[in-house]
Protein backbone atom coordinates (compact mmCIF):
# COMPACT_ATOMS: atom_id res chain seq x y z
CA UNK A 1 0.00 0.00 0.00
CA UNK A 2 2.71 2.20 0.98
CA UNK A 3 4.38 1.51 -2.34
CA UNK A 4 0.92 1.82 -4.40
CA UNK A 5 0.49 5.61 -2.35
CA UNK A 6 4.41 6.70 -3.79
CA UNK A 7 3.19 5.90 -7.04
CA UNK A 8 -0.33 7.98 -6.64
CA UNK A 9 1.87 11.23 -5.27
CA UNK A 10 4.41 11.24 -8.16
CA UNK A 11 1.66 11.10 -10.93
CA UNK A 12 -0.22 13.98 -8.83
CA UNK A 13 3.36 15.64 -8.95
CA UNK A 14 4.22 15.17 -12.37
CA UNK A 15 0.30 16.03 -13.44
CA UNK A 16 0.43 19.36 -11.22
CA UNK A 17 3.82 20.64 -11.61
CA UNK A 18 4.84 24.00 -10.94
CA UNK A 19 7.41 26.73 -12.40
CA UNK A 20 10.99 25.66 -11.57
CA UNK A 21 12.72 28.79 -12.70
CA UNK A 22 10.53 32.30 -11.74
CA UNK A 23 12.24 33.81 -14.76
CA UNK A 24 9.97 31.78 -16.99
CA UNK A 25 6.02 30.25 -16.67
CA UNK A 26 7.19 28.03 -19.38
CA UNK A 27 10.07 26.35 -17.19
CA UNK A 28 8.95 23.38 -15.40
CA UNK A 29 10.57 19.98 -14.45
CA UNK A 30 9.29 17.42 -17.14
CA UNK A 31 10.09 20.68 -19.62
CA UNK A 32 12.93 22.37 -19.25
CA UNK A 33 15.03 21.17 -16.35
CA UNK A 34 17.86 17.91 -16.38
CA UNK A 35 16.76 15.79 -13.38
CA UNK A 36 13.96 13.65 -15.77
CA UNK A 37 15.44 10.95 -18.23
CA UNK A 38 14.96 12.12 -22.28
CA UNK A 39 11.13 11.81 -23.17
CA UNK A 40 11.38 9.87 -26.27
CA UNK A 41 7.75 9.94 -26.77
CA UNK A 42 7.37 13.39 -27.33
CA UNK A 43 10.51 14.69 -28.89
CA UNK A 44 10.85 11.80 -30.77
CA UNK A 45 7.13 11.74 -31.88
CA UNK A 46 6.65 9.28 -35.26
CA UNK A 47 2.90 9.95 -35.13
CA UNK A 48 3.04 13.71 -36.79
CA UNK A 49 5.06 16.18 -38.11
CA UNK A 50 6.28 18.51 -35.18
CA UNK A 51 6.67 22.27 -35.15
CA UNK A 52 9.82 24.22 -34.42
CA UNK A 53 8.91 27.95 -34.13
CA UNK A 54 12.68 29.86 -33.77
CA UNK A 55 13.54 33.20 -33.06
CA UNK A 56 16.69 35.43 -33.56
CA UNK A 57 17.51 38.77 -33.00
CA UNK A 58 18.48 40.06 -36.91
CA UNK A 59 21.66 40.95 -35.92
CA UNK A 60 22.62 37.64 -34.84
CA UNK A 61 21.22 36.15 -38.01
CA UNK A 62 23.12 38.39 -40.04
CA UNK A 63 26.62 37.37 -38.10
CA UNK A 64 25.51 33.63 -38.68
CA UNK A 65 25.07 34.24 -42.21
CA UNK A 66 28.28 36.73 -42.43
CA UNK A 67 30.57 34.39 -40.37
CA UNK A 68 29.89 31.24 -42.62
CA UNK A 69 30.25 32.96 -46.02
CA UNK A 70 33.88 34.17 -44.59
CA UNK A 71 34.93 31.31 -42.86
CA UNK A 72 33.15 28.23 -44.65
CA UNK A 73 31.89 29.08 -48.45
CA UNK A 74 34.90 29.71 -50.28
CA UNK A 75 36.60 26.59 -48.74
CA UNK A 76 36.32 23.35 -50.84
CA UNK A 77 36.40 19.29 -50.76
CA UNK A 78 38.78 17.42 -52.47
CA UNK A 79 36.91 14.63 -53.85
CA UNK A 80 37.92 10.89 -52.17
CA UNK A 81 36.84 8.30 -54.50
CA UNK A 82 39.26 5.28 -54.64
CA UNK A 83 38.39 3.16 -57.29
CA UNK A 84 41.75 1.42 -57.74
CA UNK A 85 42.79 -2.00 -56.01
CA UNK A 86 46.48 -1.59 -56.23
CA UNK A 87 48.08 -1.52 -53.17
CA UNK A 88 50.85 0.65 -54.21
CA UNK A 89 48.86 2.99 -55.61
CA UNK A 90 48.59 6.18 -53.27
CA UNK A 91 44.82 7.91 -53.16
CA UNK A 92 44.08 11.73 -52.79
CA UNK A 93 42.91 12.11 -49.30
CA UNK A 94 39.91 14.85 -48.47
CA UNK A 95 40.59 18.06 -46.79
CA UNK A 96 37.61 18.68 -44.50
CA UNK A 97 36.03 22.12 -45.17
CA UNK A 98 34.59 22.16 -41.52
CA UNK A 99 36.25 20.86 -38.59
CA UNK A 100 35.50 20.94 -34.92
CA UNK A 101 38.30 24.12 -34.83
CA UNK A 102 36.47 25.67 -37.18
CA UNK A 103 32.55 25.76 -36.24
CA UNK A 104 29.98 28.35 -37.17
CA UNK A 105 29.11 30.88 -34.62
CA UNK A 106 26.66 30.59 -31.44
CA UNK A 107 23.74 32.89 -31.26
CA UNK A 108 20.90 32.95 -28.55
CA UNK A 109 17.66 32.18 -30.11
CA UNK A 110 13.77 31.55 -28.58
CA UNK A 111 12.49 27.98 -29.41
CA UNK A 112 8.86 27.46 -28.59
CA UNK A 113 7.62 23.91 -29.21
CA UNK A 114 4.11 22.65 -28.32
CA UNK A 115 2.95 26.11 -27.25
CA UNK A 116 6.15 26.16 -24.60
CA UNK A 117 9.36 28.65 -24.66
CA UNK A 118 13.07 27.98 -24.13
CA UNK A 119 15.06 31.29 -24.06
CA UNK A 120 18.16 32.08 -24.58
CA UNK A 121 18.42 28.53 -26.43
CA UNK A 122 21.94 28.07 -28.47
CA UNK A 123 21.84 27.91 -32.15
CA UNK A 124 24.36 27.64 -35.27
CA UNK A 125 24.57 26.33 -38.50
CA UNK A 126 25.75 23.16 -39.17
CA UNK A 127 26.98 20.96 -41.86
CA UNK A 128 29.61 20.33 -44.53
CA UNK A 129 29.22 20.50 -48.42
CA UNK A 130 25.37 21.59 -47.64
CA UNK A 131 26.54 24.19 -45.70
CA UNK A 132 28.70 25.48 -48.39
CA UNK A 133 25.64 25.03 -51.05
CA UNK A 134 23.40 26.80 -49.10
CA UNK A 135 25.60 29.98 -48.65
CA UNK A 136 26.72 29.96 -52.17
CA UNK A 137 23.41 29.30 -53.93
CA UNK A 138 21.44 32.19 -51.61
CA UNK A 139 19.22 29.31 -50.49
CA UNK A 140 18.28 29.98 -46.74
CA UNK A 141 17.57 26.13 -45.77
CA UNK A 142 20.31 26.33 -43.56
CA UNK A 143 20.51 23.04 -41.11
CA UNK A 144 20.78 24.29 -37.22
CA UNK A 145 22.04 22.70 -34.02
CA UNK A 146 20.87 23.36 -30.83
CA UNK A 147 21.81 23.68 -27.38
CA UNK A 148 19.73 24.24 -24.74
CA UNK A 149 22.23 25.37 -22.15
CA UNK A 150 25.10 26.95 -23.95
CA UNK A 151 24.27 30.20 -22.68
CA UNK A 152 24.05 29.51 -19.00
CA UNK A 153 26.59 31.67 -18.24
CA UNK A 154 25.54 34.63 -19.65
CA UNK A 155 21.58 33.52 -18.47
CA UNK A 156 22.16 31.80 -14.98
CA UNK A 157 18.40 31.37 -14.87
CA UNK A 158 19.07 28.74 -17.72
CA UNK A 159 21.51 26.48 -15.66
CA UNK A 160 21.32 23.14 -17.40
CA UNK A 161 18.35 23.70 -18.85
CA UNK A 162 16.49 20.85 -21.27
CA UNK A 163 14.51 20.26 -23.89
CA UNK A 164 12.31 17.61 -22.50
CA UNK A 165 15.64 15.77 -21.26
CA UNK A 166 17.56 16.77 -23.92
CA UNK A 167 20.66 18.88 -24.20
CA UNK A 168 21.41 19.01 -27.83
CA UNK A 169 19.33 18.56 -30.76
CA UNK A 170 20.04 18.42 -34.66
CA UNK A 171 17.40 20.26 -37.52
CA UNK A 172 18.68 18.40 -40.35
CA UNK A 173 17.70 20.41 -43.68
CA UNK A 174 17.21 17.06 -46.00
CA UNK A 175 20.28 18.66 -48.40
CA UNK A 176 19.91 17.51 -51.80
CA UNK A 177 16.96 14.73 -50.77
CA UNK A 178 13.78 15.88 -52.92
CA UNK A 179 12.14 13.17 -50.83
CA UNK A 180 12.54 14.58 -47.49
CA UNK A 181 12.82 10.84 -46.29
CA UNK A 182 16.52 9.75 -46.36
CA UNK A 183 17.96 10.61 -43.41
CA UNK A 184 14.67 9.73 -41.28
CA UNK A 185 14.43 6.53 -42.78
CA UNK A 186 17.85 5.17 -42.81
CA UNK A 187 18.74 6.14 -39.22
CA UNK A 188 15.15 4.09 -38.43
CA UNK A 189 16.45 0.56 -41.12
CA UNK A 190 19.48 0.66 -39.44
CA UNK A 191 18.55 0.56 -35.64
CA UNK A 192 15.78 -2.04 -37.05
CA UNK A 193 18.41 -4.31 -37.78
CA UNK A 194 20.00 -3.57 -34.74
CA UNK A 195 22.76 -1.15 -35.47
CA UNK A 196 23.42 1.72 -33.23
CA UNK A 197 22.33 4.61 -34.61
CA UNK A 198 20.42 8.02 -33.80
CA UNK A 199 16.37 8.60 -33.69
CA UNK A 200 14.62 10.27 -35.87
CA UNK A 201 11.17 12.66 -36.49
CA UNK A 202 9.97 14.68 -38.89
CA UNK A 203 9.46 18.16 -38.16
CA UNK A 204 8.72 21.75 -39.63
CA UNK A 205 10.53 24.89 -39.19
CA UNK A 206 10.24 28.24 -38.82
CA UNK A 207 12.01 31.18 -38.28
CA UNK A 208 11.51 34.66 -37.84
CA UNK A 209 15.03 36.70 -38.23
CA UNK A 210 13.62 40.42 -37.63
CA UNK A 211 10.79 39.90 -40.75
CA UNK A 212 7.68 37.90 -39.38
CA UNK A 213 7.73 34.47 -38.99
CA UNK A 214 8.71 32.37 -42.27
CA UNK A 215 8.58 28.77 -43.00
CA UNK A 216 12.36 27.30 -43.60
CA UNK A 217 10.44 23.79 -44.93
CA UNK A 218 10.39 19.96 -43.46
CA UNK A 219 13.66 19.19 -41.13
CA UNK A 220 14.80 15.74 -40.33
CA UNK A 221 14.85 16.38 -36.14
CA UNK A 222 18.00 14.05 -35.54
CA UNK A 223 19.19 12.88 -31.65
CA UNK A 224 22.55 14.09 -30.49
CA UNK A 225 25.27 10.67 -30.34
CA UNK A 226 27.60 12.40 -27.04
CA UNK A 227 24.17 13.96 -25.59
CA UNK A 228 21.66 11.31 -25.68
CA UNK A 229 22.41 8.92 -28.19
CA UNK A 230 24.95 6.73 -26.88
CA UNK A 231 23.14 5.90 -23.54
CA UNK A 232 19.76 4.88 -25.58
CA UNK A 233 21.57 2.70 -27.77
CA UNK A 234 24.01 1.09 -25.30
CA UNK A 235 22.74 1.29 -21.89
CA UNK A 236 25.99 3.59 -20.99
CA UNK A 237 27.99 6.29 -22.21
CA UNK A 238 31.64 6.25 -20.05
CA UNK A 239 33.56 5.24 -23.02
CA UNK A 240 35.31 6.99 -25.50
CA UNK A 241 32.86 8.91 -28.50
CA UNK A 242 34.84 9.92 -31.70
CA UNK A 243 33.78 11.58 -34.61
CA UNK A 244 36.26 10.66 -37.07
CA UNK A 245 36.89 13.61 -39.62
CA UNK A 246 39.19 14.04 -42.75
CA UNK A 247 42.83 12.07 -43.99
CA UNK A 248 42.94 10.11 -40.89
CA UNK A 249 39.07 9.03 -40.65
CA UNK A 250 40.45 6.56 -43.55
CA UNK A 251 42.72 4.59 -41.31
CA UNK A 252 44.87 4.48 -44.33
CA UNK A 253 48.48 3.22 -43.59
CA UNK A 254 50.32 6.57 -42.86
CA UNK A 255 47.13 8.93 -42.10
CA UNK A 256 46.68 8.76 -38.01
CA UNK A 257 46.57 11.95 -36.84
CA UNK A 258 44.91 12.98 -33.55
CA UNK A 259 43.23 15.77 -34.91
CA UNK A 260 40.89 14.07 -37.04
CA UNK A 261 39.95 11.55 -34.58
CA UNK A 262 37.50 13.91 -32.83
CA UNK A 263 36.91 13.16 -29.28
CA UNK A 264 33.36 13.97 -28.59
CA UNK A 265 33.30 13.36 -24.39
CA UNK A 266 35.98 12.28 -21.77
CA UNK A 267 38.48 15.31 -23.12
CA UNK A 268 40.62 15.47 -20.14
CA UNK A 269 41.25 11.88 -19.53
CA UNK A 270 41.50 10.39 -23.09
CA UNK A 271 45.12 9.55 -24.78
CA UNK A 272 43.44 8.48 -28.31
CA UNK A 273 44.98 4.81 -27.40
CA UNK A 274 41.65 3.01 -28.35
CA UNK A 275 41.85 4.27 -32.07
CA UNK A 276 45.51 4.25 -32.11
CA UNK A 277 44.70 0.35 -31.53
CA UNK A 278 42.48 0.03 -34.05
CA UNK A 279 44.88 2.10 -37.00
CA UNK A 280 47.60 0.21 -35.30
CA UNK A 281 46.15 -3.48 -36.40
CA UNK A 282 44.21 -2.92 -39.27
CA UNK A 283 48.10 -1.72 -41.01
CA UNK A 284 50.00 -4.08 -39.28
CA UNK A 285 51.91 -6.66 -40.56
CA UNK A 286 50.95 -9.51 -38.34
CA UNK A 287 48.01 -9.51 -41.06
CA UNK A 288 50.90 -10.94 -43.74
CA UNK A 289 52.89 -13.22 -41.13
CA UNK A 290 50.18 -14.38 -38.34
CA UNK A 291 47.19 -13.92 -40.16
CA UNK A 292 44.82 -15.67 -37.39
CA UNK A 293 46.84 -13.59 -34.79
CA UNK A 294 45.67 -10.44 -36.07
CA UNK A 295 42.32 -11.32 -36.69
CA UNK A 296 42.29 -12.37 -33.13
CA UNK A 297 43.46 -9.03 -32.31
CA UNK A 298 41.13 -6.91 -34.59
CA UNK A 299 38.63 -8.33 -33.16
CA UNK A 300 40.13 -7.79 -29.55
CA UNK A 301 39.61 -4.12 -30.12
CA UNK A 302 37.09 -3.79 -32.77
CA UNK A 303 33.57 -4.97 -33.28
CA UNK A 304 33.81 -6.31 -36.63
CA UNK A 305 30.52 -8.19 -36.70
CA UNK A 306 28.69 -4.65 -35.80
CA UNK A 307 30.58 -2.97 -39.06
CA UNK A 308 29.88 -5.77 -41.01
CA UNK A 309 26.38 -5.36 -40.08
CA UNK A 310 26.83 -1.99 -40.69
CA UNK A 311 28.32 -2.32 -44.18
CA UNK A 312 25.87 -4.70 -45.25
CA UNK A 313 22.64 -2.52 -44.71
CA UNK A 314 24.40 0.75 -45.82
CA UNK A 315 25.94 -1.26 -48.87
CA UNK A 316 22.23 -2.08 -49.99
CA UNK A 317 20.58 0.61 -49.18
CA UNK A 318 23.32 2.90 -51.42
CA UNK A 319 25.09 5.83 -50.04
CA UNK A 320 27.62 7.82 -51.92
CA UNK A 321 28.92 9.91 -48.87
CA UNK A 322 30.29 6.88 -46.49
CA UNK A 323 33.36 5.41 -45.36
CA UNK A 324 34.89 3.75 -48.70
CA UNK A 325 34.10 7.06 -50.29
CA UNK A 326 34.50 9.73 -48.04
CA UNK A 327 36.52 10.05 -45.01
CA UNK A 328 33.54 11.02 -42.21
CA UNK A 329 29.91 10.42 -41.64
CA UNK A 330 30.41 7.88 -38.48
CA UNK A 331 31.18 7.87 -35.25
CA UNK A 332 33.42 5.08 -33.29
CA UNK A 333 32.47 4.33 -29.58
CA UNK A 334 34.72 2.54 -27.02
CA UNK A 335 32.13 0.15 -25.27
CA UNK A 336 33.85 -0.43 -21.78
CA UNK A 337 31.35 -3.21 -21.09
CA UNK A 338 33.10 -5.12 -24.45
CA UNK A 339 36.15 -3.40 -24.37
CA UNK A 340 35.56 -2.71 -28.42
CA UNK A 341 35.18 0.03 -30.39
CA UNK A 342 31.26 0.36 -31.96
CA UNK A 343 30.50 1.79 -35.45
CA UNK A 344 27.46 4.15 -35.69
CA UNK A 345 26.75 5.99 -39.03
CA UNK A 346 25.55 9.37 -38.72
CA UNK A 347 24.41 12.07 -41.63
CA UNK A 348 22.38 9.85 -44.00
CA UNK A 349 21.08 12.43 -46.11
CA UNK A 350 22.30 10.69 -49.17
CA UNK A 351 21.52 6.75 -48.70
CA UNK A 352 19.78 5.68 -51.37
CA UNK A 353 21.38 7.52 -53.76
CA UNK A 354 23.23 5.69 -56.31
CA UNK A 355 25.31 8.44 -57.79
CA UNK A 356 26.24 11.48 -57.34
CA UNK A 357 28.12 13.71 -59.95
CA UNK A 358 31.10 11.64 -60.53
CA UNK A 359 30.94 9.53 -57.43
CA UNK A 360 28.92 6.45 -57.10
CA UNK A 361 27.84 4.13 -54.72
CA UNK A 362 30.09 0.97 -53.17
CA UNK A 363 28.94 -1.79 -55.39
CA UNK A 364 27.70 -5.17 -52.99
CA UNK A 365 31.07 -7.31 -53.70
CA UNK A 366 32.96 -3.93 -53.12
CA UNK A 367 35.97 -4.85 -55.27
CA UNK A 368 36.25 -1.50 -56.09
CA UNK A 369 37.16 -0.66 -52.48
CA UNK A 370 41.21 -0.13 -52.27
CA UNK A 371 43.70 -0.46 -49.76
CA UNK A 372 43.06 3.30 -48.51
CA UNK A 373 39.82 2.22 -46.99
CA UNK A 374 41.85 -0.72 -44.78
CA UNK A 375 38.54 -1.54 -42.62
CA UNK A 376 36.90 -2.74 -45.55
CA UNK A 377 39.35 -3.84 -48.02
CA UNK A 378 41.37 -5.90 -45.37
CA UNK A 379 38.12 -7.36 -43.44
CA UNK A 380 36.36 -8.26 -46.85
CA UNK A 381 39.60 -9.89 -48.28
CA UNK A 382 39.29 -12.05 -45.30
CA UNK A 383 36.41 -15.62 -46.49
CA UNK A 384 35.18 -16.26 -43.42
CA UNK A 385 34.22 -11.90 -42.91
CA UNK A 386 33.11 -12.41 -46.23
CA UNK A 387 30.61 -14.96 -45.81
CA UNK A 388 29.36 -13.08 -42.75
CA UNK A 389 28.62 -10.15 -45.14
CA UNK A 390 27.32 -11.61 -48.07
CA UNK A 391 24.34 -13.29 -45.16
CA UNK A 392 24.04 -9.88 -43.34
CA UNK A 393 22.81 -8.96 -46.95
CA UNK A 394 20.45 -11.64 -47.52
CA UNK A 395 19.13 -10.98 -43.86
CA UNK A 396 18.97 -7.41 -44.65
CA UNK A 397 16.94 -8.19 -47.40
CA UNK A 398 14.34 -10.76 -45.74
CA UNK A 399 13.34 -8.92 -42.80
CA UNK A 400 14.24 -5.41 -43.11
CA UNK A 401 14.43 -4.23 -46.66
CA UNK A 402 11.00 -5.73 -47.90
CA UNK A 403 9.84 -4.09 -50.74
CA UNK A 404 6.03 -4.86 -49.51
CA UNK A 405 7.09 -3.19 -46.05
CA UNK A 406 9.00 -0.44 -46.90
CA UNK A 407 6.39 1.24 -49.61
CA UNK A 408 3.69 1.02 -47.14
CA UNK A 409 6.55 2.42 -44.79
CA UNK A 410 7.17 5.62 -47.98
CA UNK A 411 3.18 6.07 -48.25
CA UNK A 412 2.67 6.61 -44.45
CA UNK A 413 5.51 9.34 -44.37
CA UNK A 414 4.53 10.88 -47.76
CA UNK A 415 0.75 11.61 -46.43
CA UNK A 416 2.33 12.70 -43.51
CA UNK A 417 4.93 15.28 -44.82
CA UNK A 418 3.12 15.76 -48.33
CA UNK A 419 1.38 19.17 -47.28
CA UNK A 420 4.30 20.59 -45.59
CA UNK A 421 6.51 19.83 -48.37
CA UNK A 422 4.33 21.53 -51.14
CA UNK A 423 4.37 24.80 -49.07
CA UNK A 424 8.25 24.67 -49.49
CA UNK A 425 9.06 28.06 -50.72
CA UNK A 426 11.45 28.88 -53.60
CA UNK A 427 14.74 29.93 -51.66
CA UNK A 428 14.39 27.80 -48.84
CA UNK A 429 14.01 23.65 -50.52
CA UNK A 430 15.95 21.54 -52.45
CA UNK A 431 12.86 20.32 -54.27
CA UNK A 432 12.37 21.50 -57.33
CA UNK A 433 8.22 21.39 -57.76
CA UNK A 434 5.45 19.86 -55.89
CA UNK A 435 5.30 17.19 -59.09
CA UNK A 436 9.18 16.40 -58.39
CA UNK A 437 8.90 15.84 -55.10
CA UNK A 438 5.95 13.08 -56.01
CA UNK A 439 8.37 11.35 -58.82
CA UNK A 440 10.74 11.23 -55.83
CA UNK A 441 9.04 9.40 -53.62
CA UNK A 442 7.82 7.06 -56.47
CA UNK A 443 11.80 6.43 -57.57
CA UNK A 444 12.58 5.83 -53.98
CA UNK A 445 9.52 3.48 -53.76
CA UNK A 446 11.10 1.29 -57.10
CA UNK A 447 14.61 1.44 -55.51
CA UNK A 448 14.19 -0.58 -52.89
CA UNK A 449 12.68 -3.74 -55.59
CA UNK A 450 15.51 -2.79 -57.62
CA UNK A 451 18.30 -3.33 -54.47
CA UNK A 452 16.77 -6.79 -53.30
CA UNK A 453 16.90 -7.94 -57.09
CA UNK A 454 20.54 -6.61 -57.46
CA UNK A 455 21.41 -8.55 -54.41
CA UNK A 456 19.59 -11.38 -55.24
CA UNK A 457 21.28 -11.78 -58.17
CA UNK A 458 24.78 -10.67 -56.23
CA UNK A 459 24.41 -13.58 -53.98
CA UNK A 460 23.59 -16.56 -56.69
CA UNK A 461 25.75 -15.74 -59.17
Amino acid sequence: EETMQAEVEEVIEAETEEPINDNSSDWSKSTHSNDVEPNYEIVFNQSEVLTFNIVIESDDWQAMKEDAKENFSSNTNKALNNKNNNKEQDIKQQETAITEDSNPIWVTSTITFNGITWEHVGIRFKGNSSLRSVITSGNNKFSFKLDFDQFEDEYPEIDNQRFYGFKQLNLNNNYSDETLLHDKVAADLFREFGIAAANTAFCAVNVDYGEGSQFFGVYTLVEEMDDTGIENQFGEDSGNLYKPEGKGATFAAGSFDEDDMVLKNNEDEADYSDVLGLYDVINSDDRNTDYESWKSDLEDIFNVDGFLKWLAANTVMQNWDTYGISPHNYYLYKDNETDTLNWIPWDNNEAFVSSKKDTSALSLGLDEVGYGWPIIRHIMDDSDYKAVYDGYLQQFIDEVFIPEKMIEIYNAHYEMIKEYAYAERAGCTFIKSDESFDEAIEDIKDHVSERNTAVIKYLNK
